[in-house]
């Protein structure tokens, strides 16, 4: 391994695509953290020793200098799931005499980028993320674990590697709404979703799968459709390209509430009746449920839980940065309203 050291200062990243190995990982054997195995940790040694890696001392002391704040990274601050997130946020930033410094990516993976910087830059005491929709590749977050930055993911997550993460069942939440639109008498349901290369969509689109398929009901490919931002334009123009299949559909599941919300309107202009004709399940549980007409019904998303759990996570990693990586897993519970109820 010797001679393909680069010419350059040595970083954790260049030690970790030569080993193969996460970033987190080999700055964990580094610091002989028990979680690594000792001929990991004797591997990544060996080969920061010929590199002539040296830890960057001086952004580290800085680090720890505290600023008393936690940096929260969200797609948008207007989504009530967003809005209910922060304030569990904040309520435990409050508790323990800390601030909260709100960035949104929009969405866009190159904004998100450019924010992470802008708060690392405003020396956060730690992170709490949730992803752009567009981020399928997480090596932008590497510098953080470089720096000892306490990060943790909560809902949309990196699908792999040695993270903290706050998240919810989403196989078993997507499974409790179609099973809830079965036992409502529905025989042929559709499934709006979100960008498949996110877990949180994926998971929900498995579990909607499952229900289909442990009750012998149709599973067509053509009952999937799948949005990227799951927008009201979105909900609309997702919705007629189900109705356009011809298939009896007579319940859909939206993989957000938003989207659900514009599908019940456009419903509703076709003279379609709900739920009499087609039944509707949102999900997150949004103001939105209770304003629309019929009331939506959706599946609870307790944001605000996971905003705690995940700030008081950031909390612990800042008092102990050897500890293990955790996925925090919480559950969910249908709503049932006049959307769907049929019995």
């Amino acid at each position: 391994m010797g001679e393909l050291k680069p010419r350059k200062e040595v970083t954790i990243y260049d030690l970790a695509q030569q080993l193969k190995l996460s970033p987190s990982t080999v700055s964990r054997a580094l610091r002989n953290h028990h979680s690594v195995g000792q001929t990991t940790r004797n591997s990544v040694k060996k080969l920061a020793k010929e590199w002539g890696y040296r830890r960057n001392s001086m952004a580290a002391n800085l680090r720890k200098k505290d600023s008393n704040t936690i940096g929260v990274l969200v797609s948008w601050i207007g989504q009530p799931f967003q809005a209910r997130l922060i304030s569990g946020i904040e309520e435990v930033a409050k508790e323990h005499g800390y601030n909260v410094i709100i960035s949104q990516s929009r969405d866009s993976v190159t904004l998100e980028k450019e924010n992470l910087k802008a708060l690392f830059d405003s020396r956060v005491s730690g992170m709490v993320i949730s992803l752009a929709m567009e981020s399928q590749y997480y090596d932008h977050f590497d510098f953080l674990y470089d720096n000892e930055t306490p990060v943790v993911f909560v809902d949309r997550t990196p699908k792999m590697g040695d993270f903290q993460r706050v998240v919810i069942d989403n196989f078993d939440a997507g499974y409790k709404a179609t099973m809830h639109l079965i036992e409502q008498g529905c025989k042929v349901i559709g499934h709006v979703g979100g960008a498949q290369h996110q877990d949180i969509y994926n998971g929900r689109q498995l579990g909607y799968r499952e229900a289909l398929k442990s009750n012998n009901l149709c599973l067509d490919e053509r009952l999937m459709v799948h949005g990227q931002e799951l927008s009201i334009a979105e909900g609309i123009i997702l919705t007629k390209k189900l109705l356009e299949t011809n298939l009896p559909i007579d319940g859909i599941f939206y993989a957000n509430d938003q989207s659900a919300a514009s599908g019940i309107s456009f419903l509703k202009e076709r003279q379609i009746k709900i739920p009499e004709e087609i039944a509707v399940m949102g999900f997150n549980d949004d103001p939105i449920c209770q304003l629309i007409d019929p009331p939506l019904s959706s599946i609870t998303h307790p944001a605000r839980i996971m905003g705690q759990i995940a700030a008081q996570r950031v909390l612990r990693i800042k008092e102990d940065t050897k500890l293990d990586p955790q996925t925090v897993v919480l559950g969910t519970e249908v709503v049932g309203r006049a959307s769907s109820l049929r019995q």
